[in-house]
């Protein structure tokens, strides 16, 4: 499906993470800033633990087995 480290950014990789409750971490420029499951997406916005991300500002990576 998806490797560790993969940058994820089309509505489908998002889809696909909901179904397989696969992990992302998100970061903002080369900073840590979470970690967790996809709760909805948006054009504009990824919401992980009840927190909404731009999807213009910060950078979306898979995790899988995280």
């Amino acid at each position: 499906m998806y490797t560790n480290g993969q940058v994820i950014t089309d509505d489908r990789h998002f889809q696909d993470h909901i179904e397989h409750g696969v992990p992302i971490q998100i970061y903002l420029s080369a900073f840590h800033k979470d970690i967790g499951i996809v709760e909805r997406y948006t054009a504009k916005f990824i919401k992980v633990n009840n927190i909404y991300y731009s999807r213009d500002y910060f950078t979306f990576v898979s995790r899988p087995g995280y």
